[in-house]
């Protein structure tokens, strides 16, 4: 009997370190105020990588409203100022794969205050997703499944017809967790430390293709 055919729909992906390159500038924001408010925590910054601010709150500044509200603040005129320059060969990869009838869904757990500032930024962001899933639409944060199952229910898709692509742990245990393959991007960690997260780890999208990630998705549900 032949391979059996592989139906893939859907490309799940994260926002930054994954569409944007943006890991090294919220280490810089976070090394500034984790210094701050826990000198205590050496190298805090790298330590919550991946985590949404809720989840950040709730570890390290659930005693102080104050501090909460500073970090807010000074975050959102952060963010409205960053650079968003994309991942090296994202925008033909995400063209390649629309032509081949993938759907493709932006899964990020950034609200729409931070998008804002992202599309200001790039304004055709939008017309390179099917979907835009951010932290409004989650019950549940990464590494709940929840968000990655979510996006897979707008396109009427199976776990199976779906890859995800993510950089963080967090992000990686989600994509695990909802059943996934999952294509983990080293721009924030080092290969070493997510290949037991993720199926493949590449550097940037110049270095994968569709038939590269059919593959993926054929080795990951062994069909």
């Amino acid at each position: 009997m032949g391979q059996k055919q592989i139906e893939w729909k859907a490309a799940l992906f994260d926002l930054d370190g994954v569409v944007f390159d943006t890991e090294p500038q919220y280490t810089v924001f976070w090394g500034e105020i984790c210094r701050q408010y826990h000198p205590e925590l050496p190298g805090l910054e790298n330590r919550i990588k991946g985590q949404t601010l809720t989840q950040i709150f709730d570890a390290y500044f659930a005693d102080s409203e104050e501090a909460r509200q500073d970090v807010v603040k000074r975050l959102d005129q952060y963010e409205a100022c960053m650079s968003y320059g994309y991942i090296a060969g994202f925008v033909d990869f995400i063209h390649d794969l629309r032509l081949h009838g993938v759907a493709t869904a932006l899964v990020t757990s950034s609200n729409q205050p931070k998008m804002a500032s992202v599309y200001r930024s790039h304004p055709e962001l939008p017309d390179l997703f099917d979907a835009i899933l951010t932290s409004e639409d989650f019950s549940e944060s990464k590494p709940s499944p929840d968000c990655y199952l979510k996006a897979a229910q707008q396109f009427g898709a199976e776990q199976n017809e779906c890859l995800v692509f993510e950089d963080s742990f967090n992000g990686l245990r989600s994509g695990q967790a909802a059943q996934m393959a999952v294509v983990g991007l080293t721009t924030s960690n080092p290969s070493e430390s997510i290949r037991d997260l993720c199926d493949v780890a590449i550097g940037d999208f110049t270095t994968i293709t569709f038939e590269d990630c059919l593959s993926v998705l054929a080795r990951h549900h062994q069909l």
